[in-house]
This record gives structure tokens, sequence and C-alpha cells, in this order.
């Protein structure tokens, strides 16, 4: 999230698209009533007329899966009709640098494809370069193989009447939402995108965040207040988990894994060469990994052993959920861990995921109460116990109130929480239960040798004796230590890579500056200006927007007084402002570089074209399963996706599965619904799995409110009570009529309200990035039962 939920309230135009923040994320919601109050516009796009949508001034329906012919569209309109934000494009993006001949595009495919891999050569899509190997511009953005002509010859093809052949959005819908949105452009406006998993969740997903940025990069709306992408994190901590490591190919702080299908990972020094780049902020990432090194290995890590750096494991494959499973489903893995996690509900193909578990020889899974994936041996979740060797174990958690410890929200923002009550019964924090994983384990190698032994001895486990830690030493660690003089640092521009510095994660150091003052518990409100700088803190060294120089023009003054964050201050020779500034405080606009705000990319500029796996600009391709061939070429599927094969990942054909799926939340359960179907209260208020359905299929199928359904997809079925309703309508896609439902995903046999789970129907499939299961668009048909 570039910016945070407070600053909502400066915005000219919310544009809500793959979410429902009304019903998910209400607190966002009270920012965006601050905003209409002062004149601003709230934009729902959705194929289902959600709560927001409701709340919303502008309403477009479109198809699931179809977000990136949509934007490509409004980018295409930017363009045409001159609103985009022409000075920040040329300078503050990549926009003006000139592609080399090898870079070309033709019917879906990007130069460099190789079918047989589904990989590309990205090399096929590099920039001219000069004698010092800086890219060669054109700062009239006219230059005919410049980003920003050969982007408006790809977007050219995404007509307003290709566009609703494929969404099937109305045609006036579509323009009233590119009016309203594209009008940010002007300087003095901004517009803010607020997107969830509704846009993640797709074989494209990654590729609909891309259209996204680039949409507001072209409308120069990143790094002003009321702008930028709102990622809306489901969860109390998701931003904190991801940020330290959750994702399989990161470690913490977004330092990528080494991989040992890498030869130059084969030492740190070879990592380091081919992992940092010679330019931007990233260049010092063998600071961020050696401190990290540091803070595991403590005192054992020294440069004659690489700092460790061995101990590390070096995976040779894709470790994503699906992969995972597939592994499971194919005995290929022994046991696992399952934190607060439900695959049996939450999983894609969730039949087939609790199939896998009975392929285990043990599981531990730590939670409040005896899920779902927990229970899979059961006769109650229709099981042969006799016939499932998987030894589980349960181990109790402790709810959030419960424990202490801090979370990071979508802001970015750190907050601590304080414990409540204790722990009922032999429930224990997660901290507390890794704890004593980590002590015992020690303890049990703490007299071998054996290589197996070596990583487990080397670990530096500092934080206090008995079962409960010190969680204090843990925020230290965290934010790092001066290892010369033991204090603790004062923020990453600090760290070293010759091992006199410690960080558990660089992009925290800071928050934890000196002893008492873990400025997480930071709960002043009333100072700090309009980013509430006294609020929490916010990663990186507590900007509240990031990209913040932006906001300025080239030379360092306001791009609007109304839109103000920082300034250069000539008399001061420095920047300011009521934000952190996130740029060299004291780099003036006439210094090399001092008029390049995106200080973690390699040129200093924002990446209109950047190489993803699928291209470097946004295509739309249709989904996995689709009731249409694709509209804009003969490439249906995204290239670059890992396809699974067998009955893993049945595939459903049109002819037999007409119908548009998608998986939504309601406000009255969470997640797998582990924890709100064991409440009383919230089982009443939603007690039943439900589909919505429109009111034309349910003319056309016989089916009446809270009739008995059944739905079913390639890779099963699950029963439900209809909800017919006005919010989902028919689309009309490549001439013919095309119907979408809609079901939560929050049932289960386990807790007081029991259903079916909706992850029986959704298949194994994935972004080519990074792997998330295209839970929101698939095919399924509907009949009533009986």
């Amino acid at each position: 999230m570039t910016n945070h939920w407070n600053d909502l309230q400066y915005t000219d135009c919310a544009l809500i698209m793959g979410a429902n923040p009304a019903e998910n994320h209400p607190i966002s919601f009270r920012w965006l009533t601050k905003a209409r109050e002062k004149g601003a516009k709230i934009v729902s796009v959705d194929p289902r007329y959600t709560r927001s949508s409701a709340m919303s001034d502008v309403y477009a329906p479109l198809r699931s899966g179809t977000d990136i012919a949509f934007l490509a569209g409004m980018i295409n309109y930017a363009i045409d009709n001159n609103l985009i934000h022409k000075e920040y494009v040329a300078k503050y993006t990549n926009a003006s640098f000139i592609l080399k001949d090898s870079y070309e595009f033709n019917d879906g495919l990007f130069s460099g494809y190789d079918e047989a891999k589904r990989i590309y050569d990205k090399t096929k899509w590099a920039f001219e370069t000069d004698e010092e190997g800086k890219p060669v511009k054109d700062l009239t953005l006219e230059h005919p193989r410049s980003v920003f002509q050969m982007m408006r010859k790809h977007y050219s093809r995404y007509t307003i009447d290709k566009i609703v052949e494929t969404t099937g959005t109305p045609k006036e819908d579509f323009l009233k939402v590119c009016e309203a949105f594209c009008s940010t452009g002007k300087v003095g406006k901004s517009g803010v995108i607020m997107y969830a998993m509704g846009i993640t969740q797709h074989t494209v997903g990654s590729q609909n965040v891309r259209a996204m940025a680039m949409l507001q990069l072209l409308l120069g709306n990143v790094g002003v207040p009321g702008g930028g992408l709102a990622a809306m994190r489901g969860e109390s901590n998701v931003q904190g988990s991801t940020d330290f490591a959750l994702l399989y190919g990161d470690l913490p702080g977004y330092v990528g894994v080494p991989k040992a299908t890498v030869p130059e990972h084969a030492t740190l020094a070879g990592y380091n060469e081919k992992e940092t780049p010679k330019t931007g902020y990233w260049s010092n990432k063998p600071k961020f990994m050696v401190s990290m090194l540091k803070a595991w290995y403590g005192p054992n890590a020294t440069k004659e052993n690489e700092f460790c750096y061995q101990y590390l494991p070096k995976g040779n494959k894709n470790y994503s959920h699906i992969n995972l499973f597939n592994a499971m489903y194919n005995k290929g893995i022994d046991g696992l861990f399952l934190f607060g996690t439900n695959p049996v509900v939450g999983g894609p193909n969730a039949g087939k995921e609790k199939e896998s578990l009975a392929n285990l020889k043990w599981l531990v899974a730590v939670d409040l109460w005896e899920t779902e994936s927990s229970a899979f041996w059961k006769k109650e979740a229709g099981a042969d116990p006799n016939k499932i060797a998987t030894e589980v174990f349960l181990l109790p958690a402790s709810a959030s109130f419960e424990k202490e410890g801090s979370v990071s929200n979508s802001s970015r923002w750190m907050q601590y929480r304080w414990k409540a009550i204790d722990s009922r019964g032999e429930a224990k924090a997660d901290l507390e239960i890794i704890h004593e994983f980590a002590t015992r384990i020690k303890a049990l190698y703490k007299n071998e040798n054996s290589p197996i032994a070596r990583p487990i001895n080397a670990l530096y486990w500092n934080f206090g004796e008995g079962s409960h830690p010190d969680i204090d030493l843990v925020c230290k660690e965290i934010n790092g230590y001066d290892l010369t003089t033991g204090k603790l640092l004062p923020g990453f521009g600090k760290l070293m890579d010759d091992g006199t510095t410690s960080s558990g994660n660089w992009i925290y150091s800071g928050f934890y500056p000196e002893e008492g003052k873990n400025r997480a518990k930071n709960r002043d409100a009333k100072t700090g200006g309009p980013n509430f700088l006294n609020w929490s803190y916010a990663w990186p060294m507590n900007r509240r927007i990031i990209y913040n120089r932006a906001s300025a023009d080239p030379q360092g003054a306001p791009w609007s007084k109304d839109k103000e964050v920082i300034h250069w201050d000539a008399l001061q020779s420095k920047w300011v402002g009521n934000d952190v500034p996130d740029f060299v405080v004291d780099k003036a606009p006439s210094d090399p570089g001092g008029q390049n705000p995106y200080i973690m990319l390699k040129d200093g500029v924002a990446g209109i074209f950047a190489g993803l796996n699928e291209g470097p600009f946004p295509e739309h391709y249709e989904p996995f399963e689709s009731p249409i061939s694709n509209v804009f070429s003969k490439q249906n599927l995204n290239p670059a996706v890992q396809i699974f094969e067998g009955d893993f990942n049945l595939k459903g054909d049109n002819k037999d599965f007409p119908i548009v799926a998608t998986t939504y939340r309601v406000s009255e359960h969470w997640q797998s619904g582990s924890m709100t179907r064991n409440q009383e209260w919230l089982s009443e208020l939603v007690g039943h799995m439900f589909v919505e359905i429109s009111e034309e299929l349910a003319k056309e199928k016989g089916i009446k409110n809270k009739d008995k359904v059944i739905v079913t997809s390639a890779r099963g079925e699950v029963e439900a009570y209809a909800m017919v309703t006005k919010r989902f309508k028919p689309y009309k896609i490549k001439g013919k009529k095309v119907h979408q439902i809609g079901m939560p995903w929050h049932f289960g046999y386990k807790g007081y309200a029991t259903g079916d789970s909706a992850n029986h129907l959704t298949p194994h499939i994935g972004d080519a990035n990074t792997t998330i299961p295209e839970y929101k668009a698939f095919l399924c048909d509907v009949r009533r039962k009986g």
C-alpha cells in the first residue's frame, strides 16, 4: 500500500475494483466518506452489486477475469483524450526509454517465448543504452520505439467495442468510469485505486495490479496524498507476515531466497553479484543480507564462513501452496505444520487438498479450534480413519487478545498490541510455540556434529529462558544492533556488509532506535500532521507515503500546494514537509539523480515497462476456464502459467459448465470460518451455505429463493441454498448471454454453522509470478436439488 488508510480522505476519486471495502474493510470507508463530503467520487467496478457499489457514485459490472481488458481500455482512454500527466510520465517513469528492435508483440505473445518451457527470454525486452550503459531516452515521448509509443500502440487494440464484448460492461457504464477516474490526471487532483483478492486471485493477478499501477503512473497519482494503490489486506497482519517472509520466494524484507537452480547462488559473493543492482537503493542488498545472517547466527556468522550463508536452504522448485499440495498428493512430503490455516476449506480444489493430507506421515495443526484440516481423517469428514495413516497433532493456540506483539496493517503501520487476558488451558501464543520448538530441537542436536545438526547448533537463539521468550529481545533483534558498540541501530542506513551490524528485517530497522523506545507503541494521533507521524511506525523509516518525492515537480516544488507532501527548501538545502522524505534528504533537484523519485528501482524512475513472467505490458488472457475464446488474440490462457496435469486439476469445458462463478466473503464470517463458525451469534446470523444467482438465471433453471441447489464444476459439487438476487445480471459476451454466480467460501463441516466449501469447485491453477490460486473466475453449472 503506497499511502495509508487515513490518507483516503484526501482523494478526489476512489476506484474500487476487485474489492468490497464497505463490507470487508469498513474502517476504510469512514475515510472515503470524509472524502466524499469534500466532493470526491466513489467508483465501484465489480461482477456483483456489492455494499460498496451501493455506496458508490458510479457502478460498472464486469465478468470475473476481465480486469486487464477493462483497465487497458482506461489506459487507452486516458491517452487518447490527453488526460495523462505528461511531465510526470516523461520525467518520473521509463516511458521515455527506447526499446531495442528485439522487442516485439504479435497475436498475444511477446518476443522471446519458448512454447515448450512456457517461459520468456526477457533479454529480448531490453532498452537501447549509451556508451555509459544508461538507457537512451526521448523526453518528448515521440520516438516510435519509446516505451510510451509502444504502450500506446499495444493498448490501441483495446477499443470500447472489444472491451464491452469481453467484459460484458455496458458501454455507457465503462465511459462513466473512465470519465470519473481519468479526471484525476489533472494537476491538483489525485485518485486512489483500492483492490483486494478480487484482483490478485487470478492467473493474471500480478499483471492486474501492474495495469492498475500503470494507470496511476500515467495520471501522476503515485506519491501524492489521496493517490496511490491501496492493497487492502484481509487480516490485521497480512502486511506484516509478507514483510517477514511468509511468501515462499522471499527472506525478510523482500530479499530474494537463494536458489539451487541459479549457479551464482552457490556462494554469498556470487549471490550478491547476481542479485544486487549497480544503482538504486537495492544496491545495498549485501548489507541487508549479511545483517540478517548476523541476527540469525550471531557470533557463529563470520566473514570466513560466509556469515553462515551456506545454512540457508537453497531450493530448486516452486514452493507455492499449489505445488506443495501437489507434492503431498504424489506422496513427496512426509510432514506438515499448519499454523492458523485451514486448506481443506480455504485451499483451491479443496477435495484434492484433503486427499493430499492423507498421504502425510504426520500433521501438526496449531489453532484455536479443531478445524476441518485437523479433522480431515474423521468419519464426519467422510473419511475412513482405518485407511488413513497420518498421525495428527493438535496444538491449542492463543487468540489475538491472549497474546502481545506487533501487527502491521495495510498502511505498513507497525502497531503494538498488549495482551488483554490470559490464554485458557494449555493454549500458547505462536511465539511461545516456536520458541519451545527451537529450544527443544537445539537441545536434541547440542552434542552432534552431523550436517543436519550444524545449522541448528549455529542458530543464535537468545530470547531468554523458560517457555515464554522475552518479546522485547525479539523486537530489538528485528531492529538490529551496531555490534561494535552493542547499541541499537537508528535505521537501515547504518547497516553494513562486513558483519559489524545485525538486523532481522532491514525494512523495520529504525522502529526501535534506542533503549525503551519501541515506536510501534506510539499512540499520539494529535500531533504529526495529516499523515499521523506519531501514531505507530510505518516502514520504511516511518514514511507514510511511498515515493513522496514524486509529489513535487522536477525542480522540487509541489505539483499543487493543495496536495503538498514534501518540497525542496533551498534555504535549508534539504527536503522538508509533512512526511519523512522518501529520498536522500539533502540531495538537491540539480544533483545527479535529484529528479529520480523511485529510489528502489535501478534507473530511479517507475516501470511502466517491466519484465513480469508473462510480458512487459499487461495483456488480457482468459481465465483457466472461460465461457469464450479470447477476443484480443489467439492466446486464451496466460502463456507463462504452470499447468498441473491429471486428476489433481481437472478442467471443465464451457459446453458442460457454461456459468461463470466467483467466491467472496461476507462480513459475518472470517476466512475459512474456523473462528466465526465457532461463535453462536455469528453462526446464527449466517448459518447456511448459499449461492447468489440472478433472477434471470433462476427463471431459466426453475429455481426459487431458498431452494436447495447443486453447484457443479469439473472438480466436484456443493450443495447450497439459492439466494435469488438483483445483484447479479447476465452479461452479453461475444454475442451470447453469459450468467455469473457468486458464493462465500467460509463453510465446512466443523463449528455451529456447517455447509459445503465453495473451494471444492475451484481449480489448481495459479498466477504466473506468485502462483496465487485462481479462486475468482471458474466455470460451473447449477441445478435445483431433487
